[in-house]
């Protein structure tokens, strides 16, 4: 591993046992193996860092996602392979989805243009093209995009928080897909 993966490992590590603003970098480079020079070498802020972990992390759980995707299915099949695969993979990368989780709640966020947002979220699931094709309520797409979020995030951690089965964990997630595809289309 090089020192820029072994440096956000540890960042990854320390942000979420101790949270954006008790994460000093010094921290961060001794957990890394490296000295400070050497983090601000890569990162020239402890926000670049932080942004340049979200990126990765989103990237990882993107490629993923779009992996599994088929570009031919129904909106509600998209949306279902979409839904079930970020919670399986939220359960894999337990730590990397509470820092996406600790990020979408954080004043970091909004160092993420709005529209860059808009497009990641369009590039799995176009809320607008369902809304127009009268399969989604006729409700604003950032307020379903929302909903839809905090629907995963919430499922995340009830799943983190119980100790079910693979197959208990399997219907929880198609059931609760379900429960939030009656409340959105």
């Amino acid at each position: 591993m090089d020192k820029q993966e072994e440096i956000l490992k540890a960042a990854l590590k320390l942000f979420v046992e101790f949270g954006f603003h008790g994460t000093p970098t010094s921290k961060i480079a001794k957990e890394a193996g490296v000295a400070n020079g050497t983090l601000f070498h890569y990162y020239k802020t402890k926000n670049d860092l932080i942004l340049a972990l979200y990126t990765d992390i989103k990237t990882r759980l993107t490629e993923h996602i779009d992996s599994k995707a088929s570009k031919n299915d129904s909106l509600k099949v998209a949306f279902k392979s979409l839904f079930i695969n970020t919670l399986q993979w939220s359960q894999e990368y337990k730590q990397e989805f509470y820092f996406m989780q600790q990020f979408r709640v954080s004043p970091f966020i909004l160092l993420i243009p709005h529209e860059d947002i808009l497009r990641q979220a369009k590039a799995h699931l176009d809320i607008q093209a369902g809304i127009k094709n009268e399969i989604l309520k006729p409700l604003p797409a950032e307020f379903l995009f929302s909903l839809i979020n905090s629907h995963i995030y919430g499922i995340d951690q009830y799943l983190s928080s119980t100790n079910l089965s693979d197959s208990k964990q399997q219907k929880l997630i198609e059931d609760s897909f379900e429960i939030l595809w009656d409340m959105i289309a």
